[in-house]
């Protein structure tokens, strides 16, 4: 059995003749073959598009750099602009599924987070702890504008009595 690019959990593949034999030595009829895609390790399907999770480091977050990431016809380099905070999504388009009924083939979302450095040693904890100091200064907010922004917004649903 030839299964077409694109075909998703639920699709219906139909081979005829493949049947049952007819009634009364009648021709067999048709064989109806139900698609079930199993999950993948990297991407997640939603119709044509695709999307997946990139793991990428402190350094390159910050500063800025170039990250290879897969797709289903080989891989792609994307660039990872300065500042870049975790969560935020590139959209590689024309790298997703083509339908199997026709139409455009989607696109590839990739969502960065980015990652915690471990097993860290002692030389590297100081490092950290001396950046932290220095980001820490009279312009915190200016550094860290999502844990202003949610403590800014912690402040003001306790000042308003909103907390029932």
């Amino acid at each position: 059995m030839k299964v077409p690019a694109g075909v998703d959990t639920g699709d219906r593949i139909r081979l005829s003749a493949e049947g049952e034999a007819g009634r009364n030595g009648g021709p067999p009829g048709d064989l109806y073959v139900e698609v079930q895609v199993r999950e993948h390790a990297i991407f997640e399907r939603d119709g044509e598009h695709l999307s997946c999770e990139v793991p990428i480091s402190f350094a390159t977050a910050a500063l800025g750099g170039s990250l290879v990431v897969p797709t289903l016809n080989g891989e792609v380099t994307i660039k990872i602009p300065a500042e870049t905070q975790s969560g935020r999504v590139f959209r590689l388009r024309d790298k997703g599924v083509k339908p199997v009924r026709g139409g455009a083939r989607g696109d590839l979302f990739c969502r960065v987070v980015v990652e915690t450095p471990v097993h860290l040693s002692a030389e590297q904890r100081e490092l950290i702890k001396t950046l932290d100091q220095s980001l820490q200064g009279s312009d915190h907010g200016r550094h860290a504008p999502r844990q202003m922004g949610f403590l800014e917004g912690v402040k003001r649903f306790f000042s308003r009595g909103d907390t029932a």
